[in-house]
């Protein structure tokens, strides 16, 4: 840091050019990154249900529809008159993007065909087969679905291309809102806080740059692995958020060092030795938090990991380079802090009286936590489906329609049979089996659709909509079903596939969870030379995350404000479950880095603990609640979301962010760490702690 601090002081315009020119050129590079995003990624590519789709398609081609269309009779004419308009809208769709031809209830023959028309035969779909790999089958839709439009003809679409290119679409116009809404309110609060408009544009000024810097980041990633759109989502968020943070504590510091009477030099290097590296390593802990997502083997969230990665690398790197080298050319006009007497003096009541009674407040805010967290012991996940998309949306509609009347344009399950020794299964084989998938609850009806060298492929029609908890149900019967002898039964589709990924996110989350936790101690150690100070924050980050699953689960899964927020009841998604784990991990242990180094900081001057921790809080309480803030308007702006992930995003933030600042971090630590005493600065190895305690007093 001190290096750092020479070179900034020595050429700041220097460093503001170099800076400019290779934000420019990553702009630049990264201004066509959505070109080269993926879709897809949701799945676990080594799953049974991946190896049954994959087998499946390679010789008989895909048995999930990418786009569906509904048709609907216009009054006086029958459905079947409809037969010639709807081959000729098919035959325009160009070849090369379909994988076989277009499925109808014109073209198809008992006992498909009756699958494809409606009871009242008023309605019947066309299914359509997309070739290609998730980006290319969702890039395909725009073209599919004008073409199978007939004028004066009611037709609605639905499938998986379809659904996913709406959550996309609306994904990207709600991040355009989010940003839009929260950036002027981010100044306006910054303003306020530093009173005037010059220091409070400088973290926004950073914060811009970081997310222009991540698009070329992203894009350079692409070329090395799969990245899905979220990413940059997610790159924008935690960029703008981490950005505006760690500006907020680096000029708050500067001002408080330049109002005790230091030059600019003095004031800037002290800033970066405080101040600049704490920031230095919270963005390692919040680094390492997203690096847990890699251990995943769903592309979407080793994507989340990257995107995050990435954009928290960018805004450390630039809020310790620009924003210092901006402070050197401009410091002298922002001024010296202003005075913060009253807001001191109220955060300084509120220490005293958590000193006064520690156990106390110890044991009433542990309570509340857990209370809090008391529902996520009911928690369930599922995966991103047409209930992302609000109620009122037609596509998920039409979704939902199509799965009560025409259960041949639902994915169903695939069930594929094969023999072990490498050979075809025998007919009777075969017959056993379809007779046993037929009786399983929840089975509309089974049929052979395929056969191949080795293989037999049935479908099995479910009665419940794909991906719900029933359909669920009904696939683990059908993979728990006793294979004839001399075969082995595996089981495929999309509610499969939900299931699998489902179980590897579960599967995969210790691992997660212990590679944040060890980084978090080896770094925490590092920067405290402490081993009770980080087994404290690690406590403290599980608390805040199971109260804010505990409140998220109470509102999307229990479904207590759901009308309220305008979400549909339901299951979890597992993705942003991750998402969530790792940004409130991250952010948990992120202000408890800023909170304990002031604590530390006066210690090491020769505070006891209880002054260490009057000072520390004092000091920093301020600036973590305009922090905390400024975070709810960044990340809480997806709580304005029209879809459900994004939604709950944004909910979870928010309150992830309240109950962290306050309950967690202004009264629950500071209790703790006067309970514990000296020993909060033992470390094994070392001398004792009262010994310890001595030495530091004395340096």
């Amino acid at each position: 840091m001190t290096a750092l601090a020479r070179l900034v002081l020595a050429r700041p315009r220097t460093v503001l050019v170099v800076v400019a020119v290779f934000i420019g050129l990553c702009a630049a590079y990264g201004a066509a990154v959505t070109e080269r995003l993926s879709a897809g990624g949701f799945a676990d590519p080594h799953s049974e249900s991946a190896f049954v789709d994959r087998l499946v398609t390679e010789h008989l081609g895909p048995q999930s529809p990418d786009v569906v269309a509904l048709y609907t009779a216009p009054e006086g004419t029958a459905i079947d008159d409809l037969g010639p308009r709807v081959r000729e809208a098919a035959d325009r769709i160009d070849p090369a993007l379909l994988a076989r031809p277009v499925d109808s209830y014109w073209t198809s023959i008992p006992p498909l065909r009756n699958f494809l028309v409606s009871a009242d035969r008023r309605q019947a779909v066309a299914v359509v087969f997309t070739a290609g790999d998730d980006t290319a089958r969702i890039a395909a839709y725009p073209a599919i679905a004008e073409a199978l439009r007939i004028p004066g003809v009611e037709v609605r679409m639905s499938g998986y291309s379809a659904l996913n290119t709406e959550i996309i679409e609306r994904s990207q116009r709600d991040l355009l809102v989010a940003e839009s809404i929260s950036l002027p309110l981010t100044l306006l609060i910054l303003v306020l806080v530093f009173g005037g408009v010059l220091a409070g544009a400088l973290p926004v000024v950073v914060g811009v740059l970081a997310v222009a810097g991540s698009l070329g980041a992203i894009r350079l990633l692409t070329e090395f692995t799969e990245v899905t759109t979220f990413a940059v989502n997610i790159a924008s968020l935690l960029g703008l958020g981490m950005a505006i943070d760690y500006g907020l504590f680096l000029v708050n510091r500067f001002r408080e060092e330049y109002a005790e009477g230091n030059d600019m030099a003095a004031a800037i290097t002290r800033t970066y030795a405080t101040a600049g590296r704490t920031v230095g390593f919270s963005a390692l802990l919040l680094m390492c938090a997203f690096a847990g997502t890699f251990v995943f083997p769903q592309a979407v969230l080793r994507s989340l990991g990257i995107g995050a990665v990435a954009a928290v690398a960018l805004a450390a790197a630039l809020s310790l380079t620009v924003l210092p080298a901006l402070l050197v050319l401009f410091g002298a006009r922002i001024g010296r802090a202003k005075p913060t007497a009253r807001t001191e003096r109220f955060w300084a009541r509120v220490v005293d009286a958590v000193l006064r009674r520690p156990g106390t407040v110890t044991l009433v805010v542990g309570a509340v936590l857990l209370l809090l967290a008391a529902p996520l012991t009911g928690i369930r996940l599922s995966e991103v489906d047409q209930r992302a998309l609000p109620a009122g949306s037609e596509m998920r509609a039409t979704a939902e329609e199509l799965t009560a009347k025409f259960p041949a344009a639902a994915s169903g399950a695939t069930v594929l049979l094969r023999g072990t020794d490498g050979t075809p299964p025998q007919t009777a084989a075969v017959s056993t089996t379809l007779a046993a998938a037929q009786a399983v609850p929840g089975v509309r009806q089974a049929l052979q659709v395929g056969r191949d060298d080795d293989f037999v492929v049935l479908h099995a029609f479910l009665t419940d909509a794909d991906r719900s908890d029933a359909a669920t149900a009904t696939v683990r019967a059908l993979r728990a079903l006793e294979p004839p002898p001399g075969t082995v039964i595996e089981v495929g589709g999309d509610t499969a596939a939900t299931l699998d990924t489902v179980d590897a996110t579960v599967d995969r989350l210790p691992l997660m969870i212990a590679v944040m936790v060890a980084a978090t101690l080896i770094l925490l150690t590092t920067a405290f030379r402490s081993i009770m100070l980080p087994l404290k924050a690690v406590a403290m980050a599980f608390l805040s995350l199971g109260a804010s699953f505990g409140v998220l689960t109470w509102i999307f899964l229990d479904g207590h404000f759901a009308g309220v927020l305008g979400v549909s009841p339901g299951p979890l998604p597992a993705g942003m479950l991750v998402l969530i784990i790792a940004v409130v991990f991250g952010l948990s242990t992120d202000y408890e880095v800023f909170l304990l180094s002031r604590m530390a900081e006066a210690h090491r001057a020769g505070a006891d603990t209880a002054t260490a921790v009057r000072v520390g809080t004092v000091k920093t309480a301020r600036v973590i609640t305009a922090a905390a803030v400024l975070l709810v308007l960044v990340t809480g702006a997806f709580a304005l979301s029209s879809l459900t992930p994004m939604r709950l995003l944004g909910v979870g933030m928010i309150i992830a962010l309240i109950l962290d600042a306050t309950l967690v971090r202004m009264l629950l630590v500071p209790a703790l760490v006067q309970l514990m005493g000296p020993v909060n600065w033992w470390l094994p190895g070392r001398r004792s702690v009262a010994g310890q305690d001595r030495l530091e007093r004395a340096q």
